[in-house]
């Protein structure tokens, strides 16, 4: 009866440990580019980002909600290790942002002029869509969920 109270003590000590750490944990994207400046006017022009820390080889913005966040490194600059280095190659990466009426994004941004990758359009799985592309050649898939259909 021991040894059982003892493991059980363990267990539920390692699963609190566990549980700490990963409740407290955030994503931020980062991707190193020499178009730092275009990514900004884009990000805060066009998706209403705002820019959380910014300095010569760095910047940092966040979603108008301040609850994500994604990061711009100068590639190549000497401040940074040689694997935190390599400009980002312009493809095979997206990113999907959840906004509350996708119809209403997809005209605004029609009207200023961002070419639409793929056309604003609903999914049998609850996606009502469209996706556009950043300066860096990242997809960005913009996104309103709804109810799948049956």
């Amino acid at each position: 009866m021991r040894n059982l109270i003892v493991i059980a003590v363990v267990l539920i000590s390692f699963g609190s440990v566990h549980a700490q750490t990963t409740s407290i944990m955030n994503l931020n994207a980062g991707i190193f580019t020499n178009k730092i400046k275009e990514s900004k006017a884009f990000y805060t022009n066009h998706l209403g980002f705002g820019v959380a820390f910014e300095n010569e080889f760095y910047l940092l913005l966040h979603t108008p909600n301040k609850q994500a966040s994604i990061s711009f490194t100068q590639s190549n600059h000497h401040t940074q290790q040689p694997f935190f280095q390599t400009e980002y190659a312009g493809t095979g990466m997206y990113f999907t942002i959840e906004v509350e009426n996708v119809d209403t994004l997809y005209q605004e941004l029609k009207e200023k002029g961002i070419e639409i990758k793929i056309a604003l359009r609903d999914e049998p799985w609850g996606d009502r869509h469209f996706a556009i592309e950043d300066p860096n050649g990242i997809g960005i898939d913009i996104v309103t969920y709804t109810k799948p259909e049956n």
